[in-house]
């Protein structure tokens, strides 16, 4: 009896049948990623002592949108210089102003809002200064309110559970064609 190693022509596990499993690993790795992407754009920069804040107003359009997320760090408010926008804390909100005068004498800095006609009504004083925005970021402070609430991060945990479970599909796919292919080929010596 003949036997033969060479691939029958029914065995569709040759050219091509691998394109599932490498999706599958390709899908996952990717939905990893973005989660990991996600988290590290409000983790690290909290490591490297950046406050983060979402910006719900249009106070300072077109220079920072509403929606945008800034990354503040601190500074000293005496050398902080027209022109600079700043985070300070007004009646127990965070306000993201541009500075327009810093009296050091007085310890007060006057603020305004870019999309604002006139000057904030009353400067801020030293003590409220939380500090100077060194980033702003269009549109990831709207997804940033989302996934640090607490529903938000488990539906983070469970799309890195998706990401994980094409992973494995993927090598379940391909553990499965190879055993087909190890028993088609164990068939045919026999």
């Amino acid at each position: 009896m003949k036997t033969s190693n060479k691939p029958s022509k029914t065995n569709k596990t040759g050219k091509g049948g691998n394109i599932i499993p490498a999706l599958c690993s390709i899908i996952g790795t990717l939905i990893i990623l973005l989660v990991v992407a996600v988290a590290a754009s409000l983790t690290v920069p909290r490591l490297l002592g950046y406050q983060i804040y979402n910006v719900v107003s249009a106070s300072m359009e077109p220079a920072v949108p509403v929606g945008s997320a800034v990354y503040v760090v601190e500074a000293d408010p005496a050398e902080l210089a027209p022109g600079e926008i700043i985070a300070f804390m007004d009646n127990g909100s965070t306000v993201t102003h541009r500075v327009l005068e810093n009296y050091k004498i007085s310890c007060e800095i006057v603020t305004k809002g870019d999309a604002n006609e006139i000057a904030d009504f009353e400067p801020v004083p030293y003590s409220a200064v939380i500090g100077r925005v060194k980033y702003s970021v269009p549109v990831l402070g709207n997804y940033m309110m989302v996934i640090s609430d607490t529903m938000g991060k488990i539906y983070l945990v469970c799309l890195a559970g998706c990401g994980v479970m094409f992973d494995i599909l993927g090598s379940i796919i391909r553990e499965s064609r190879r055993y087909r292919q190890k028993s088609a080929v164990h068939i045919r010596t026999r």
